[in-house]
């Protein structure tokens, strides 16, 4: 059973997915900081001073400054503000995943032309023929040329 499961990890897809999923959580660990501390404050300053991290509506009818003063006090809250950053994290990664896809697609090698066939069949008897055949070697027909 420790065999099998040495074979399995140590496949190359698996490993590969590690890579992937490690360096993808990196990439969301950067994003985020991306959106939170370079890009919203910007938007949320063209916005009238807007913090978007800080926009929610207390459930509870009580007004309060802050989601952390509200969850201090244990009112339910509807974070809109956080569900915005969410979304603009969301539509960056899978943009800079476009872009990534995009860049590899372009320097995958492009498939052969398909190569002509090397053999026809012959019109009378229907054997294979090689291509350039102007001859049935097994009916002896004359033929056309391909």
């Amino acid at each position: 059973m420790i065999k099998e499961f040495k074979e399995f990890a140590m496949r190359g897809n698996v490993l590969d997915m590690a890579v992937g999923i490690i360096i993808g959580a990196a990439f969301g660990q950067i994003v985020n900081s991306f959106v939170q501390d370079i890009l919203m404050p910007p938007i949320g300053r063209l916005l009238g001073h807007v913090d978007f991290s800080n926009l929610f509506v207390s459930l509870s009818g009580v007004h309060y400054d802050t989601i952390a003063a509200a969850k201090a006090a244990g009112a339910a809250t509807l974070n809109y503000g956080l569900f915005l950053n969410t979304v603009i994290n969301f539509l960056i990664v899978a943009f800079a995943v476009f872009l990534l896809v995009r860049q590899v697609n372009r320097f995958a090698p492009k498939p052969a032309p398909a190569a002509a066939p090397a053999t026809r069949d012959c019109p009378y008897c229907l054997s294979a023929v090689p291509a350039k055949a102007t001859k049935c070697p097994h009916c002896t027909s004359e033929l056309r040329p391909a």
